[in-house]
């Protein structure tokens, strides 16, 4: 075989893998177009989070920079969308006081939410001797004392979004629920069993994706 036969061969093959080449690009952009449109057409919502109740079993903020907390919270999940389901593959609650968190994560477990349902949780957050900023110490007590306390019960995970057979990349979850908590003779919650406090809510939270 010449040179000349083994230079155009080359060429044949060289031609051969750039059209095969183009024709995967091509076909990826467009399976990526259709995603693009379907998720554009479907335009998935943000599930609606709403605190319904907070249980007080314990809340002791008299030692100096220290905190010992006890709740049981129930929250509520609901799907807006028609078609698209939604993976929880992690969420945690806590809960925080001045943006400081003042109790460990409790995790979730993962669950997945089909179109329109509702997903109700209701953890137990317990925090022991937790330590908290000298800033905040101070007024956390007063404020326990003068009978009420705004926390804000906090959410925190991954989600994804399942479209028919697809299913989306991970994203973040952020959660924030305000929470009044009220003691003594300010309390408006109802005494349940062990003398512990349970405080009637039906806040809607903040919810970023």
């Amino acid at each position: 075989m010449s040179a000349k036969d083994c230079s155009h061969h080359k060429k044949s093959r060289g031609k051969l893998l750039r059209k095969i080449i183009a024709g995967i690009l091509i076909f990826l952009l467009v399976v990526l177009i259709t995603i693009l449109i379907i998720w554009a057409i479907l335009r998935p919502n943000k599930p609606r989070f709403i605190l319904q109740d907070t249980t007080v079993y314990g809340f002791n903020a008299t030692v100096p920079n220290f905190l010992t907390s006890s709740f049981q919270v129930t929250v509520s999940s609901r799907n807006p969308n028609d078609r698209i389901g939604i993976y929880y593959d992690r969420l945690d609650i806590y809960t925080t006081y001045r943006n400081q968190q003042i109790t460990p994560r409790t995790a979730i477990p993962p669950t997945y939410q089909g179109h329109k349902e509702v997903n109700v949780w209701s953890p137990f957050i317990n925090g022991n001797m937790v330590p908290i900023s000298p800033d905040f110490s101070a007024d956390l007590g007063s404020e326990q004392a003068a009978g009420s306390v705004f926390l804000t019960i906090n959410l925190d995970g991954r989600v994804r979004w399942k479209v028919g057979a697809f299913v989306s990349g991970t994203y973040h979850l952020y959660v924030r629920c305000p929470a009044y908590i009220t003691f003594g003779s300010k309390s408006n919650g109802v005494i349940v069993a062990n003398n512990a406090v349970k405080l009637q809510f039906v806040t809607r939270c903040s919810v970023t994706v």
